[in-house]
C-alpha cells in the first residue's frame, strides 16, 4: 500500500499528442511526441495493433513524466501515457474538454 505522501511524488499531466510513427521492428510500440506546454516529449507507447496513429493525432492523455527515460526498440520514451486496460484492451483515458497541455492531475 502506498500513502499519499507517496502518491504526491507522481507528477502526471495532461499531453496533446502531435504526432505518431509506428517503430521499425516492433509490431506493438508506437512513438507519440507529446506537447506538455511547456515541452514536447517523445512517448513509446505499445498500443501499436490497437490504434491507428492517424487517429490518436490531437488527443490529450495523461502522462506520468517524473519516470526516468526508458530505452525501448532502440529508443527513449520519456514518461509514460496512462490508460485503462480492458479485457487486455488499452483505453485511453482523455477529457471531455479541451484544457491546456501540460495541465498538472492532482
Amino acid at each position: 500500500m502506498i500513502t499519499h505522501k507517496d502518491f504526491k511524488k507522481l507528477e502526471i499531466k495532461i499531453g496533446t499528442i502531435k504526432s505518431v510513427e509506428r517503430v521499425e521492428d516492433s509490431e506493438k510500440l508506437l512513438k507519440l511526441d507529446v506537447d506538455l506546454g511547456s515541452e514536447t516529449r517523445q512517448i513509446l507507447v505499445g498500443i501499436q495493433e490497437f490504434y491507428e496513429p492517424k487517429d490518436l493525432i490531437g488527443k490529450q492523455v495523461p502522462i506520468l513524466v517524473n519516470l526516468e527515460p526508458k530505452k525501448m526498440a532502440g529508443q527513449i520514451s520519456e514518461g509514460m501515457m496512462l490508460a485503462v486496460d480492458v479485457g487486455g484492451t488499452p483505453v485511453l483515458l482523455s477529457p471531455s474538454e479541451k484544457i491546456p497541455a501540460g495541465s498538472a492531475i492532482r
